[in-house]
This record gives structure tokens, C-alpha cells and sequence, in this order.
């Protein structure tokens, strides 16, 4: 390593990464590739007027667009994940499977207010698909996810093995849900996972911290972004931008707020 890189264990105290062949290869810029994913309007707007409202996604909007400027200028790959769905319900409520409607759908309804919108969520051809962080030509789009894993039923796994991808960088929403999914789902294919704290967003704070403690036990690494972007710039021999993040105002794991 080229920097004194850190990250989270499950309870919330940093460590440092030890010297070794293993953390050289899990923060090597040259094999890894960022996934945003559902920053879209389904979850994130200023108005409670969406499907399925993410606060603390809308407060991080600065953040994602900070750190995948930086991490665009050093050659790492942006891929725009989004949950997209057939208008009119098809792929999930108005399914004629024997089970339709995904799982989150019902238990939703025991905890959150009624919303009659959240049929719509990720529908084609409505403004809830317009992506709401920064995207430049160059950036890469996986727009078939269907339930809650980037990796399904789309064909993510196969573009990131043509980007020669080993490490995958996961920002977006929900931190609880799609977030801890694709997470699960790229260490069981055996990608190197990189979840940079404050560039995710929970449901709740409570939600975003637990996810982050499973993340950190079983799956990969938590990190802060500027502590992983000093790293990556280093290996590519570049001063790290003074703009490279912006404050993040909500608690984030390893705080004691």
C-alpha cells in the first residue's frame, strides 16, 4: 500500500490494513470498478412525492458525484446500476407467477405509510428512472435489475469480467437493501468489495449501520472514500484533488453521533 489505509471493523472502531499481498490487490485502482446503484427518483428527490422517499440518499447526492468525479479521473470505471422495470408491473406486481409482487412489496407495507405510487417504482418510460447523480460519456449502465442484487437477473457479473474487474466499489441505495444484496452476491462470486460508508445511504440510520456491521463481518471492507480515493491516487502516481469530497453531513458508521 501507498498510503496508511484503514478501515471498520464490525464494531465500529477503525484498523489499520496490514502490509500484504491480499490489501495491495483489494485497493489496486487498475482492477476495480465503481457500482452506483438505484440513484434514480424511485428513492431519491427533495419531494416525499416518490415511490419510495431515501432521505439520507438525497443528502449524499453531493457525495456520489464527488467521488465518482475523482475516481473518473484516475481511469476507474463508473457503472450506473438501476432496478427498471416494464411499465405497467409485469416483471413484479402485476406478475402472473405464482407469487406476485417481490417480497419487499409486502412487508413495506408493515412499516412504511401507504403510498399508492410505489406500484410505479422503476418503471420505463417515467420520470422515476432519471438518474439523479452526475453521469459523463464513458460511464457504463446496467438497466435490467429486477429485484435486489445488481447482479440479478442482469448481465453485470459478464461486464465486469470484460472490464478485467476485481474489485468492485459499491455507492448508491439502499445501503439495507440493494446495497447489502449486490454485496452478498459479489463476494460469493469472489469479487474483492469495497463500501465506502459515506458514499451509501440507508433507510434509516439504524439500517444503514447495521447493513454497514454485516458488510464489514463477512463481505468486504468498509472504508471512508477519501481514505480510498488517497490510496488509489497514489498507486497512480497523482496528487489528490483539494475537491476530490465534499462534507457529509449524516452519521456514518464509526461515529459517535
Amino acid at each position: 500500500m501507498k498510503t496508511a489505509m484503514y478501515a471498520y471493523r464490525p464494531d465500529r472502531t477503525r484498523v489499520d490494513l496490514p502490509e500484504g499481498e491480499v490489501w495491495d490487490r483489494w485497493l489496486d485502482p487498475a482492477h476495480s470498478a465503481i457500482a452506483c446503484i438505484d440513484m434514480h427518483r424511485s428513492h431519491v428527490d427533495a419531494s416525499d412525492e416518490i415511490p419510495c422517499p431515501a432521505p439520507r440518499a438525497w443528502a449524499r447526492v453531493g457525495a456520489h458525484n464527488a467521488f465518482h468525479r475523482a475516481a473518473r479521473r484516475i481511469g476507474v470505471p463508473v457503472i450506473h446500476v438501476q432496478h427498471w422495470q416494464r411499465h405497467g408491473g409485469i416483471d413484479d406486481i402485476a406478475s402472473k407467477g405464482p407469487n406476485p409482487g417481490a417480497n419487499w412489496r409486502w412487508t413495506c407495507q408493515l412499516y412504511l405509510p401507504d403510498n399508492p405510487l410505489m406500484d410505479e417504482l422503476a418503471w420505463e418510460g417515467t420520470r422515476w428512472v432519471d438518474l439523479m447523480v452526475e453521469e459523463v460519456e464513458g460511464d457504463l449502465y446496467v438497466r435490467s435489475k429486477k429485484r435486489l442484487s445488481a447482479f440479478y437477473p442482469t448481465d453485470f457479473e459478464f461486464l465486469l469480467r470484460q472490464l478485467d474487474v476485481h474489485n468492485l466499489v459499491l455507492t448508491g441505495t439502499l445501503t439495507d437493501c440493494c446495497v447489502i444484496n449486490s454485496a452478498f452476491d459479489a463476494a460469493n462470486r469472489d469479487f474483492r468489495v469495497i463500501v465506502p460508508q459515506d458514499v451509501v445511504a440507508g433507510m434509516t440510520e439504524v439500517h444503514e449501520e447495521a447493513a454497514l456491521t454485516i458488510i464489514a463481518s463477512h463481505l468486504g471492507l468498509v472504508v471512508d472514500a477519501p481514505a480510498l480515493l488517497g490510496e488509489w491516487y497514489a498507486r497512480a502516481g497523482a496528487d489528490l484533488p483539494d475537491d476530490a469530497m465534499e462534507p457529509v453531513d449524516a452519521p456514518v458508521l464509526g461515529s459517535n453521533s
